[in-house]
């Protein structure tokens, strides 16, 4: 009998055909036919279609953002990015009317600079860069009647409407709780769910996996708990009960940690007890009876303390540290002048600079005929040279894909829907859909394709699909021949300092156990719960880092192979980090419950620190200060 081997696709290629996977996001699905389709008709019906037009765009743009999560983090996550997609539009008009080709080419292009640094400094920034680069190429060359201050409130109106739809409708299963908190019990909860599947894995090959999912489990959680509200702490009893149940969580998930890095199998019967805390949290129900595990172990007994402590928690819920360090304007202002920023920055200039260059070349020689819109040609280019939507060639590969589908389809739809009214429930299909492509960029683009094409006839302009597909072709040829250009200083410094990030994150916790385990000694001051409670904010840091780095490795490492042999060995360099973070949590739980380090994990932690110094100097890793176990 003979057997079928699998082709093994390049790196690259098999990105570009993979898909994110889940259920269908209904209420996202709602809010986006509820968004653009409907504002676009109010405007049609009113008389101000060239500022519906704008609105709808920016509906798409929230919609693109509208992601998972609680209501909180959806104020920062649309809004932000719409605030820069605005102020864009107004730089953008302005330019365009007071300044020829070549001026507007080079203030485009500083706005490319800008917007590019920016975007190394976090998502929510990287989106805002995005929309302000999308906003300016639209306000200068969208052919529009409006001053462009009337084009940034349409364009505000737009993303706000979305966002009132984010933060008013409910969501699934949000009606048997707290409304206002549907989004974050649902992530605390997430998190008791990922620590019972993780002590299902110990000892097994799922381990490690299941453990990286803990970290994502935290990580999201921790964002939507820690999004903008107006006064600094939590202001109800609800919001503080769900503080204190997520601080909670810490200490089981560290003890679950520990195990897993023991690598020994436990009852099952230890599962149990946080699959009862996520069920209590999601159904904001007591907690009842939760089984105790053994305690033969530290880290077991680690585990049973831990219950113990989170069942008297959810009985009185008085709020909880997030044990989160927030980011001031001095680090976002070194990410963005980092050597992350700087690359990034400087490509996106290049890329969003030269691609207007030639839209101007070609309108200027009536290449375009009687169509005014250029500037799909820059802002092509915007989404294609974005690291953030996955590596350069699956996003050109998907991007030409998805237009290409997208522009045949809307050809197809156009010459039999009746205008204006049959687009307009177009448009109003595509926002619906929106949440759903955003799992594929090919998918999302033949959609958003679909959707600004219905808004160009809407707006009283002739069928456009040919010059669409034609536009962004020339946008991926400019894209991939920048992308691979010699740029000042060292490839890869997006995952470089991420990477280093993360050292410093480890490092930083490693030091600190390792000074909680000599306090004792040498009298340093701060009770048992500072040192913990200190703990845990560096632990969460530095897994946090951790996965930030995890996923830029993973983007680069799906390049083409001239661009992913910049940051060989970074992959290596980021599963000693997560070795180094693992064991000197399980030091911590030993620390605890014995009151020392035991000789197996100081020997296993030295090994780590010794390697990681070795292997760092490897991929450019500056070597962190010594510790005494590594020195």
């Amino acid at each position: 009998m003979s057997r079928r081997i699998a082709p093994h696709l390049p790196p690259w290629l098999a990105h570009a055909l993979s898909a994110q996977r889940g259920p269908v996001p209904w209420s996202a699905v709602t809010r986006g036919a509820l968004s653009a389709g409907p504002l676009l008709l109010v405007a049609v019906q009113t008389g101000l279609t060239s500022l519906g037009v704008v609105a709808a765009v920016a509906a798409m743009l929230a919609g693109i953002n509208d992601r998972p999560g609680s209501r909180r983090v959806s104020v920062k996550r649309i809004g932000v990015p719409a605030f820069g997609g605005a102020l864009g539009l107004v730089a953008g008009t302005y330019t365009g009317q007071e300044t020829g080709a070549v001026v507007l080419t080079l203030v485009l292009t500083a706005v490319g600079l800008v917007a590019g640094g920016m975007s190394a400094v976090g998502p929510v920034a990287s989106a805002a860069g995005t929309q302000l680069l999308v906003g300016a190429a639209i306000g200068a060359g969208m052919p529009l009647p409006d001053p462009g201050w009337e084009r940034a409130l349409a364009y505000l109106a737009g993303a706000g409407w979305l966002l009132v739809l984010r933060l008013v409708l409910p969501t699934p299963g949000s009606l048997a709780g707290d409304f206002r908190f549907d989004g974050e019990r649902a992530a605390v909860a997430g998190v008791y769910e990922a620590v019972a599947e993780l002590l299902d894995a110990v000892g097994g090959p799922d381990a490690l996996r299941r453990r990286a999912a803990l970290t994502a489990a935290l990580d999201h959680a921790q964002d939507a708990l820690a999004g903008p509200r107006l006064r600094r702490y939590a202001s109800s009893s609800a919001e503080r009960r769900l503080h204190a149940q997520y601080a909670a969580a810490l200490p089981l998930a560290e003890a679950a940690t520990a195990l897993a890095w023991a690598e020994e199998p436990i009852a099952e019967r230890a599962s149990e007890g946080p699959r009862r805390l996520a069920a209590a949290v999601r159904g904001n129900t007591p907690t009842g009876p939760l089984p105790a595990p053994s305690r033969s172990a530290p880290a077991l007994r680690a585990l049973d303390d831990a219950l113990l402590h989170a069942a008297e928690v959810f009985d009185q819920g008085r709020g909880g540290d997030l044990h989160t360090r927030p980011r001031s304007a001095g680090d976002r202002l070194r990410a963005a002048f980092g050597s992350a920023g700087r690359e990034y920055g400087l490509r996106v200039a290049l890329c969003f600079g030269a691609s207007s260059a030639v839209a101007q070349a070609l309108h200027q020689s009536q290449w375009y005929g009687q169509h005014e819109h250029w500037y799909w040609l820059p802002v092509t280019a915007v989404f294609l040279v974005k690291p953030d939507l996955g590596p350069l060639a699956s996003r050109l590969l998907n991007r030409a894909a998805g237009t290409v589908f997208g522009a045949l389809l809307f050809a197809g739809l156009a010459a039999v829907l009746p205008h204006p009214e049959g687009l307009i429930a177009l448009v109003a299909l595509s926002g619906a859909l929106i949440p759903v492509a955003t799992r594929h960029f090919a998918a999302q683009t033949a959609v958003a394709t679909v959707l600004v094409l219905a808004l160009v006839m809407v707006g009283g302009e002739p069928q456009a699909s040919a010059g669409r597909i034609g536009e962004t072709l020339l946008a991926c040829a400019i894209v991939l021949i920048v992308g691979h250009l010699p740029m000042p200083g060292q490839r890869g410094g997006g995952v470089r300092a991420r990477l280093a990030a993360a050292s410093d994150a480890a490092h930083a916790y490693v030091r600190h156990v390792l000074d909680e385990a000599d306090a004792p000694r040498i009298g340093t001051p701060g009770t048992p719960s500072d040192h913990r409670a200190t703990r845990w904010t560096l632990r969460r840091e530095a897994y946090r880092t951790l996965a930030e780095a995890r996923s830029a490795i993973s983007l680069s490492a799906h390049e083409l192979p001239a661009l992913a042999r910049h940051t060989e060995g970074a992959d290596e360099v980021a599963d000693l980090l997560e070795r180094l973070v693992d064991t000197t949590t399980a030091c911590a739980v030993h620390l605890d419950d014995t009151g020392h380090i035991g000789p197996r994990h100081e020997e296993r932690l030295a090994a780590v620190l010794t390697e990681l110094s070795r292997r760092g100097e490897r991929v450019g890793l500056r070597p962190p200060p010594r510790t005494p176990l590594a020195g």
